[in-house]
């Protein structure tokens, strides 16, 4: 079964991406091959929404509020403080380079100590037929976790992979809190074992 093992995001300033990213996240650069998120300059402009929200799972709501303390300290806007909500409680983010970054627990009360654990990372991309490029992942080796008609699906992740959800475009900036319209390059790459290939929403893939 195939995964994303990599997440590369293409910016204009990759040492201040590599500073932001360990301040806010936590994101072990120094570790280079260890890390799931890579960073590299960007060739292509981009303006507006760029289809895409990295989303980091965690387990209780302070460490929400501790990702989203350092986050903005480093840079990055707050689209939505940290609140519960029916499903949970979380914070909408945009960093210094243009992506949207989401933190959320499904617990809306802090029961234990406050950590920066990270329990799993998943980006949800916008995409123009949900059926077909569900499909399209199919044939590329993903397996599909959970699935809900033509508005939703997650594909499996397994151990430390990062898993991927595809959503409307209109709906995945909806839940993003940023109006839906963009142009240009995505300035993401997913590296995995299912080979370099380029989707029909240009979503572009590379072997890990």
């Amino acid at each position: 079964m195939n995964a994303i093992e990599t997440v590369t995001l293409e910016v204009e300033d990759t040492a201040a991406a590599e500073a932001f990213y360990a301040a806010a996240f936590d994101v072990p650069f120094n570790q280079g091959e260890d890390s799931w998120l890579r960073v590299r300059p960007a060739k292509d402009a981009s303006s507006g929404f760029r289809g895409f929200a990295i989303s980091l799972v965690v387990a209780q709501p302070g460490t929400v509020d501790s990702f989203a303390e350092t986050a903005v300290a480093a840079g990055a806007t707050a689209i939505k403080a940290p609140e519960k909500s029916l499903w949970g409680y979380g914070a909408v983010l945009r960093d210094p380079f243009g992506n949207i970054w989401k933190l959320a627990t499904s617990q809306k009360k802090q029961t234990g100590p406050v950590t920066r654990e990270v329990e799993s990372v998943n980006v949800g991309i916008g995409v123009a037929d949900v059926a077909a490029t569900k499909q399209f992942y199919i044939d590329k080796g993903l397996k599909v976790a959970k699935a809900f008609g033509r508005k939703y699906v997650e594909f499996e992740a397994p151990g430390d992979a990062v898993s991927l959800s595809l959503y409307s475009r209109k709906f995945a900036a909806k839940t993003s809190f940023v109006p839906p319209e963009g142009s240009g390059s995505h300035r993401i790459v997913f590296g995995s074992g299912a080979g370099t290939f380029t989707d029909a929403d240009g979503f572009e893939w590379e072997a890990a």
